[in-house]
């Protein structure tokens, strides 16, 4: 018979819940909200895009974001501009300073995955990761 365990949430769970309390200080030290840091990843990864399809993108309703938006673009982090084909919608592209903000949070976020990684021997941080990036790209 197989040993029980744990249901996945509730293994993952206090996990996650770490590793958002040690990302929230990696977030207001570059002055960007976790909503902000979503945006900035989601445009890095594809440069243009349309606010409904961000808010898609990153599970958030589209009306929602828009303050997240208006802060972004006040930093200089993100540029909207009008869609040539339809002038009501606005085109979301990430400027370079949000770049650098992006991959400096996600330097510092990293760092800190590791401080709770670190319990485990390296191989079996490399698979864990692995897998979980397996995981990812098959949702």
């Amino acid at each position: 018979m197989a040993t029980e365990r744990p249901d996945l949430a509730a293994m993952l769970y206090p996990l996650v819940r770490e590793l958002i309390a040690l990302e929230l200080p990696v977030l207001a030290a570059h002055e960007v909200s976790m909503w902000g840091y979503s945006v900035l990843t989601a445009l890095d990864d594809t440069p243009v895009r349309t606010q409904a399809a961000l808010a898609e993108a990153i599970g958030a309703d589209k009306s929602r974001i828009i303050g997240t938006l208006d802060e972004l673009q006040k930093a200089g982090l993100i540029e909207r501009t009008p869609d040539p084909d339809d002038r009501r919608v606005r085109l979301l592209s990430i400027t370079a300073e949000g770049r650098r903000v992006r991959r400096a949070v996600r330097r510092g976020i990293q760092i800190k995955e590791m401080q709770v990684l670190e319990s485990l021997p390296v191989p079996d941080r490399k698979t864990f990761i692995r897998l979980l990036q397996q995981l990812h790209a098959s949702r």
